[in-house]
Order: C-alpha cells, then sequence, then structure tokens
C-alpha cells in the first residue's frame, strides 16, 4: 500500500567523477554506482543505459552508441545528461511513491567556481530536490572519518577520487587551507595508456589501464616485484590486435608523475598552515581517504617524503559519502560548518 502526501527521507550525494553514491537517512549507503550514461549519438540524444548497466557496455558500443560521463575533473560537463543521471539515481534510491521532494546534502569538489556549484545545485534540483546543500569534499571526507571536525583542533584530510585530489586542513567546521587539484585516479590511469603509446606503440581502453593499476599499480617501485600481465590493445601502425606483456615495475613507473604532484600540494597545504594547526597536524598525522587512498605504499610514501604519520581511513572510497549522510541525518550540523575561510590555490 503506497502512502502520499509524506516527505522523503533526507539524502546524502557524492558526486564523484567516476562514481555516484547516495546514502538516505536511517538507511545507509543505498547506491554506489558509475557516473555513466550510454546515449545514442543522434539528435534524439536517446539514454539507453545508466551507472552500472551502462558501465558493462564501455567499449563494447557500436559507431552510434556514445558512452557520455558528465562529470569531468569534479565538474558537470553536460548538464543535461548529469540531471538524466542524478534523476534516475535518486529515484532508485528513495522511490517514486513520495509527495514531498527529499532534502539533499551533496559533496562536491572545492576547486569548483561558484558557477558551477550553481549548476550542481540547478541539476539536483531538476532531478528531484526540494532543497540543495552543497558541501565541500574535504570537509565531508572528514566528517566521514570521525574527525573532530567541530573542535578547534587542526585535521589534514587528502581525499584522492578519480577526477581530483582535495587537501584541506579543517578547525571549527570549515577549511583553513586547501588545495584541489585535477591530478587523480584518472591522470594515473591516462599516464599508463600513455606509456604503452610511447613505449610500444599500441592503444589501450580506459578500463585496461584502469585494471593495471588495480592489479600492479603500486606508489614505491619495487625493483624485486616479479609480478606481470599480459595487456591487448590495439597496434598504432597496422591497426591491428596486439599483446604485449607488462610488469609492475612499469606500471609503477608510470603513476610516479601523478603522484609527485599530489605529494607537491599536501606540502603546499602544510607550507601554509598557521603554526598551532600544523602542531596539530604532526601530532595527529594525514588522514588518506577517496578510493585511490587504497593503492599500495602511497601511505608510506606520503609518510617518509613529509616526515608526518599517514594514516589510511577504515573506508577511504565512503568518506565522503559517509560524511554527507551524517549531514543529512543531522541536517542541523548545516548550521555549523563552512563558516572558516579557506585559502584555495
Amino acid at each position: 500500500m503506497r502512502f502520499f502526501g509524506i516527505h522523503a527521507p533526507d539524502i546524502g550525494i557524492d558526486l564523484g567523477t567516476s562514481n555516484v553514491r547516495i546514502y538516505v537517512k536511517g538507511k545507509g549507503i543505498v547506491l554506489s554506482e558509475p557516473s555513466l550514461l550510454v546515449v545514442r549519438e543522434d539528435a534524439s540524444r536517446e539514454v539507453l543505459a545508466v551507472g552500472e548497466d551502462a558501465r558493462l557496455l564501455l567499449g563494447r558500443t557500436p559507431g552510434d552508441i556514445q558512452t557520455i560521463r558528465p562529470v569531468r575533473d569534479g565538474v558537470i560537463v553536460d548538464f543535461e545528461m548529469a540531471e538524466i543521471m542524478l534523476h534516475y539515481f535518486i529515484r532508485k534510491a528513495v522511490g517514486t511513491h513520495y509527495m514531498i521532494k527529499p532534502r539533499v546534502v551533496i559533496s562536491v569538489p572545492s576547486v569548483i567556481s561558484t558557477v558551477e556549484r550553481r549548476a550542481v545545485g540547478e541539476a539536483v534540483r531538476m532531478a528531484g530536490a526540494r532543497s540543495i546543500q552543497v558541501v565541500e569534499h574535504p570537509l565531508s571526507a572528514a566528517l566521514g572519518t570521525g574527525l573532530p571536525v567541530y573542535e578547534p583542533e587542526g585535521s589534514l584530510v587528502v581525499d584522492i577520487g578519480g577526477g581530483t585530489s582535495e587537501i584541506a586542513v579543517i578547525s571549527l567546521g570549515g577549511l583553513v587551507v586547501s588545495r584541489s587539484l585535477r591530478v587523480a585516479g584518472d591522470k594515473m590511469d591516462e599516464a599508463i595508456a600513455a606509456m604503452f603509446k610511447k613505449e610500444n606503440n599500441m592503444l589501450i581502453g580506459d578500463r585496461a589501464a584502469e585494471d593495471l593499476k588495480l592489479d600492479l599499480g603500486g606508489a614505491i617501485v619495487r625493483q624485486d616485484d616479479a609480478r606481470r600481465a599480459l595487456v591487448r590493445g590495439r597496434d598504432m601502425v597496422t591497426s591491428l590486435p596486439m599483446t604485449v606483456e607488462v610488469s609492475a615495475i612499469k606500471i609503477g613507473e608510470a603513476l610516479q608523475g601523478p603522484i609527485a604532484e599530489i605529494v607537491a600540494s599536501i606540502k603546499w597545504v602544510l607550507e601554509r598552515t598557521p603554526p598551532e594547526l600544523a602542531g596539530d597536524v604532526m601530532r595527529s598525522g594525514i588522514y588518506l581517504t577517496g578510493g585511490i587512498a587504497q593503492l599500495p605504499d602511497l601511505d608510506h610514501l606520503i609518510a617518509s617524503e613529509l616526515g608526518i604519520a599517514v594514516s589510511v581511513a577504515r573506508n577511504p572510497s565512503e568518506s565522503v559519502i559517509l560524511g554527507a549522510g551524517h549531514l543529512a541525518d543531522n541536517i542541523e550540523l548545516l548550521d555549523s560548518i563552512g563558516k572558516g575561510d579557506a585559502m584555495r590555490d
């Protein structure tokens, strides 16, 4: 039996470049799917698949079918498709039998501009929300990790996702010093693909590059690592299929460039952190969140480069959505966050 005229539950959304996650008040995380759509490439732009269904078709679609990522580097680049995707996910998460739309807390990268932030809010409103609160990724990640966000104590969070890496010192519910760079998991995949292009004259797909990162990748190159894998791609000269063998050492070397940029940005934030808060960071350490936080040896590399202890969150890929969900569970807390002025670059 359906009851009309009641409020939909408040929800939290992590709008990521690679994945969208939704937390429903009282239920927890109910949805985690790729930020993908498969669309007919003509004037109709008919949507054929969304999310996980679209991922299964990745790289396997005919010429008149296009795979679209409406979010790039944490920013909406295709408003129409983003609205369709969010509408689909919100309906899937909360159902359709509520007359009063849900209140939404959505987490986005701190790098986005005021115009881009407004676009996110408008897309969520059009997708079916009655009110929207936009919260920055580092703050959500800190809340999801259980850090003392509201205390006069500095916490340094490094959230490395698919499109962006967010580094921020947080105190009293706001970002004191922060930096956001568009170097993260996707750039690592591109670095791996570029290595094959340069050394083997071979083109590989996005999924193949990501699989290699997950299977063989590591932040520290170990010369005694004997792991190897066969990779299939297309010969750039003949356009015929080809197979090459690659070592974990080569994959690790390809990742060094993006990782060095992330470490340099952490140093940038530390150098601009007020002395009192820097002391807090030295005592409590750095907290890694985001899917790439699980890259082998990344915590050890950052610790050795900076001389500060590094901890990986218990569920790093879910830290941001757990933080957004915490705010959805406790809407009144929204008045206590984001009051501080942040130095950004």
